[in-house]
């Protein structure tokens, strides 16, 4: 049996794998990354809000006498009406029937009064003269009496007292009217606002007079003004509130939501690309360059973004690096190798 031919296979699978053993070409060579300097520089503070379109001031509207039926109600809900306006009116019925038995009573108590002529002895002057006073004493009273019926009368008219849009409708006729009870509630002038919620840090930067960009729930934008900033945060939240004032707007209707962009001065801040931040599900991280080329992992916090820059509320400091591609193929410790595009070699 010839035993060349096994002894050269032989060979053969050693060599192999001899070279499978061997490490591949460029193995010890770093990953070439790129990366960007954290820098402390301008960035707009403009900022997202949001919250619940409100009346910009409601009034409520109530009658201002109690015991009367609603015999009639002449607006609804969404109707523009003007100061002064009737909203409804109660059943007069039972009223009329009081002024006219206080006409007569009046009527009644003038013909009492006594024309004091003739010649009457000193005791007669007296009890006329008593008789007299006690009469034009009722005519006053029921002159008073009468006056009120009159006032009562004019508010069986229940007006608007100011201009603007109705919201709330609750009135219905055969109601039992009582000041007490609200009938109408509408929004004055028909102006409406937003009352955006807005972090406790990021009241600071938000003033009165402050442009806001609102966007409806349809998509559209309109804009605002920033009327007031409240004087203090909710204990349990953190959050305060701002009003923005948003112009008159059929599609803009209290109790819908919105959100708005506030924009404020540019503030110096520390920030990188955002490429440079990498999110997961232990929140927003940045990869450093720390000595010897090696990377690190570290938790950051962001804030403000603009002109692709975000800032870095909690992180590095000015003047580190860090990676702005391939933080998802480097692992802690790792050496790898800066891109001299970036304007940074090898250390």
């Amino acid at each position: 049996m010839n035993a060349r031919p096994f002894v050269l296979a032989s060979l053969l699978a050693l060599a192999a794998c001899h070279k499978s053993d061997a490490p591949p070409p460029g193995a010890d060579t770093p990953r070439a990354v790129p990366f960007a300097t954290v820098v402390r520089q301008p960035l707009g503070s403009g900022f997202d809000v949001s919250g619940r379109l409100v009346a910009r001031e409601e009034a409520a509207v109530s009658s201002q006498l109690s015991g009367y039926l609603v015999a009639r109600v002449m607006v609804d809900q969404d109707a523009l009406v003007r100061a002064g306006q009737p909203l409804a009116e109660l059943d007069q019925t039972l009223l009329t029937s009081d002024i006219a038995q206080n006409r007569a009573a009046l009527a009644q108590s003038r013909v009492a009064v006594l024309d004091h002529t003739g010649v009457l002895s000193d005791e007669a002057i007296a009890q006329r003269r008593l008789a007299s006073r006690t009469a034009q004493a009722q005519v006053e009273q029921a002159q008073a009496q009468l006056s009120a019926q009159l006032v009562r009368q004019r508010l069986m008219v229940v007006r608007a007292p100011v201009a603007g849009r109705i919201l709330t409708r609750s009135v219905r006729p055969g109601d039992v009217a009582s000041p007490s009870t609200v009938m109408f509630t509408l929004a004055r002038d028909d102006r409406s606002e937003l009352d955006a919620e807005i972090p406790e840090e990021l009241l600071p930067a938000v003033h009165a007079g402050d442009h806001a960009r609102v966007r409806l729930a349809s998509g559209r934008w309109v804009d605002g003004t920033v009327r007031l900033v409240a004087a203090q945060v909710d204990a349990q939240t953190r959050l305060g509130r701002a009003r923005i004032l948003l112009p008159v707007d059929r599609e803009i209707r209290p109790g819908g939501y919105a959100r708005a962009e506030l924009a404020g001065p540019p503030i110096p801040v520390l920030a990188v690309p955002e490429a440079a931040v990498s999110y997961d599900g232990n929140g927003a991280s940045v990869t450093v360059i720390e000595a010897g080329d090696k990377v690190r992992r570290v938790a950051v916090k962001t804030g403000r973004r603009g002109g692709g820059m975000i800032e870095l509320t909690q992180g590095p400091g000015a003047g580190a690096h860090v990676l702005t591609g391939s933080q998802d193929f480097v692992l802690d410790g790792e050496r790898v190798q800066p891109l001299p595009a970036t304007g940074r070699k090898g250390r």
